[in-house]
């Protein structure tokens, strides 16, 4: 693959400053595109842009909050001119069942990971019928497939794989392809940051050895090497796809 072939084009990603969202940020810049880092946290976004170094530009921001996918898509189109790839990979997960999910931690869930994606796909859609570009959306294996004791976060994924076959439909004609990938578990700090302590969140990695059939983890640079595939004239032929990369945990069942 091409190492330059985002050379002139503008791809924003949100959830910049960690995990998959961090590896999609630095791929793209090594792969020659103009970068737009959006994330919650000053520092870690100071970090992730001199990490990155030239033709970057950092946006810090709360998804949850309703103006703020406005706000961004403006800033990024009055720096960078228009945006050609959008990487909604900001996400929220939290503990809870259909029992005890307070309705706060659904509305977190659901603000983050559904509402948040829709809001930024609707501000950046002029510029990206202008450009022809395509949207990307980092769901998960739970958009897929039901677990439980995480409730909300399953439905949440779910309606965001659906967010993405919907507007693939309806922005086909306009030139805009939409897609989504959908990992397993993958080593990042979303987990820590959704209440699990180290001990708990070590024991969890171990066990999804156990439950992914290739035997291991995710690492975030290989959905980043989706992610681009995906957002690559290479995948001008493909749009609405929530593609699995799990290894093989959506293919098991229960035993």
């Amino acid at each position: 693959m091409n190492e330059k072939q985002f050379s002139g084009k503008v791809a924003l990603v949100t959830g910049a400053t960690s995990g998959i969202g961090q590896a999609c940020a630095i791929a793209f810049a090594e792969a020659g595109a103009k970068v737009i880092c959006v994330g919650r946290k000053a520092e870690a976004l100071k970090e992730i842009k001199e990490t990155i170094g030239a033709e970057v530009l950092t946006i810090a921001a709360d998804l949850a909050e309703t103006e703020a996918a406005e706000r961004v898509v403006a800033r990024a189109i009055e720096v960078f001119g228009g945006i050609d790839i959008l990487v909604n990979a900001a996400g929220h997960i939290s503990n809870g069942t259909i029992e005890n999910t307070s309705l706060e931690a659904w509305d977190d869930m659901m603000n983050v990971n559904v509402r948040s994606p829709f809001q930024l796909m609707q501000k950046a859609l002029p510029s990206l019928i202008e450009r022809r570009g395509n949207i990307v959306n980092v769901s998960s294996v739970t958009g897929l497939r039901a677990f439980p004791g995480v409730l909300a976060y399953c439905v949440s994924k779910a309606a965001l794989d659906q967010l993405t076959r919907c507007a693939s439909l309806e922005l086909a004609a306009k030139g805009v392809r939409v897609n989504a990938v959908n990992p397993g578990v993958v080593v990042t700090q979303i987990h820590k940051r959704g209440g699990m302590n180290d001990e708990a969140y070590g024991a969890f990695l171990e066990h999804s050895k156990t439950t992914h059939p290739l035997g291991r983890t995710g690492r975030p640079k290989e959905i980043a090497d989706l992610v681009l595939f995906l957002a690559s004239d290479k995948a001008s032929w493909i749009t609405g796809a929530t593609y699995s990369i799990d290894g093989g945990r959506s293919q098991t069942c229960a035993r």
